[in-house]
């Protein structure tokens, strides 16, 4: 009966917020319940523990890994006919995963999203460790005329090399947008800065004239410097991802994607989401937070198309963990972006969903259900109106969203358990699907890993051997939950293969 309750206020409270045009307010519960009553959800199966001392810990044991170990057929039309030709991929085969995927796991982009109109905030000469750059920090303002009660500003930095010969290619990562180190005043100015600082606080406090004529030395404001002792940075190890970019003649882009998208349920009726829906809650097809950065990382590149600085033509994409996740689905889907460098990603990202290996299908119909569509819910559900479902029952898996970058530069990178890359990412599970996308590449025209692509019986390179002749890349590094140590191999793979890659239809949503 309460529960009957609990879905009737749902219902009539969105009714009202709809009719007075205010967002609704859901809590995470509400509006996970919410979608599961939309879809005749009435209990969905519970996600697997990551404490393997929990009684639902995560199957670990190989053995148990594969209870549907057979793939969709990548290469094979729902009618039963097999894909033999490059035409027949792009116009027939690939629409059909494109589908499929929009549908029942990643969502819709609505056919109409308000444009971007992007402001340049500041433009600054700064360094990147020994090397000048031009830095941008910039702001995309998503047009809300129709709905002004929610704001969507899109904040970037753009960092290219000050010495660039000509427009570079760009890595577009997800992350904070910060300066890399923002401009500081000559001495002389500093000076003038300080002075009148220790002025005004002595006049607004007697005790700090003293202490400054104690101390007449000490200014408030040091001078900075992104250099330590001798003139040089402090680098143990590989020198940081934004460095290695610009030493190499690339620029790169940070693109904050929770000013696209909040990372949680409660954001759903707002950001880019909540904006289009008018600030009403989700229907079953529409998009996701992952879908939503990757649509905000698109923005991004219709903006770099417009800077002379800018190779548009060859402009990546990264992330690691849920930004792993979507750096893939962005690849994936907007066939723009040349290159990826895909971090970590594991479920809903690079990880087979058929897999009982770490997390579940069932982990992202539970918590992490907003990252994905509401129809996804379908395949964790016990008990609904259509009956039980389970990842053996999603039309479409991993390897065919790694298909759908083909024949462009895709580099899959994990690290290891034992540093902090978790079992529960399952990297076995994630080679598996990388092995089963290569013969969509190989199709195109594009060398793969280069191995049998049998995903049933492959096994993973020993560790810190990369796979990395091909258009499509494999590499497990002897780090943690990061791609930085397979930075270095990424761009010196991009670098030798990137002027090779065949050009692909254009399309943008």
């Amino acid at each position: 009966m309460k529960s009957v309750i609990f879905f009737f206020l749902l219902i009539i409270s969105g009714a009202v917020n709809a009719q007075n045009n205010v967002p609704v307010n859901f809590t995470a519960d509400q509006d996970h319940q919410n979608m599961m009553k939309q879809l005749g959800i009435k209990t969905l199966r519970n996600g697997p523990s990551g404490d393997e001392s929990a009684p639902n810990h995560a199957n670990y044991d190989e053995a148990l890994a594969n209870p549907y170990p057979d793939l969709p057929e990548a290469l094979t039309l729902k009618n039963g006919k097999k894909v033999t030709t490059a035409d027949m991929w792009w116009k027939q085969r690939r629409p059909e995963i494109v589908e499929d995927m929009e549908r029942e796991v990643y969502g819709r982009i609505p056919s109409v999203v308000p444009q971007v109109t992007w402001t340049v905030k500041v433009t600054d000469k700064e360094r990147v460790g020994f090397y000048p750059v031009i830095a941008k920090e910039l702001i995309g303002h998503v047009d809300n005329t129709a709905y002004p009660l929610i704001d969507v500003n899109i904040e970037m930095t753009l960092v290219v090399p000050a010495n660039a010969k000509g427009p570079v290619p760009v890595l577009i990562m997800f992350g904070r947008s910060v300066l890399p180190a923002p401009a500081q005043p000559m001495p002389a100015d500093l000076e003038k800065i300080n002075k009148a600082i220790k002025r005004l606080l002595s006049i607004e406090n007697s005790e700090l004239k003293t202490v400054f004529e104690q101390y007449p030395a000490y200014n408030p404001v040091p001078e900075q410097s992104p250099f330590g002792p001798g003139g040089f940075p402090i680098i143990k190890g590989d020198p940081p991802t934004a460095m290695q970019l610009i030493a190499n003649g690339w620029g790169y882009v940070l693109i904050d994607p929770a000013s696209i998208q909040a990372d949680n349920a409660e954001g759903l009726a707002k950001g880019i989401i909540g904006l289009v829906n008018k600030g009403q809650p989700r229907k079953p097809d529409d998009w996701g937070a992952l879908r939503a950065w990757s649509w905000g990382a698109a923005r991004a590149l219709d903006y770099l198309e417009t800077e002379s600085s800018v190779d548009a033509k060859h402009v990546g994409i990264e992330g690691v963990s849920r930004y792993g996740k979507a750096a893939l689905v962005t690849l994936a889907f907007e066939q723009r972006f040349a290159m990826g460098l895909i971090g970590s990603s594991g479920e809903g990202g690079a990880k087979l969903h058929r897999r009982n290996f770490g997390e579940a299908v069932e982990s992202l119909t539970g918590g992490g259900y907003y990252w994905m569509a509401g129809n996804f819910m379908k395949y964790g559900a016990s008990d609904a109106v259509f009956g039980p479902k389970t990842a053996k029952d999603l039309p479409v898996d991993a390897h065919e969203l790694i298909a759908l970058c083909a024949p462009r530069l895709t580099f899959i990178s994990y690290g290891i358990p034992e540093q902090g890359d978790a079992k529960w990412l399952d990297q076995q599970g994630s080679y598996m699907a990388t092995v089963a996308a290569g013969p969509v590449f190989k199709l195109l025209g594009a060398k793969d890993l280069g191995v049998i692509n049998n995903y049933k019986t492959e096994k993973m390179p020993a560790v810190n051997t990369g796979l990395l002749d091909g258009k499509l890349a494999w590499r497990q590094h002897d780090g943690g939950h990061t791609d930085a140590p397979n930075v270095k191999y990424f761009i010196a793979w991009v670098n030798k293969l990137m002027n090779d890659s065949k050009e692909v239809p254009q399309k943008s949503k």
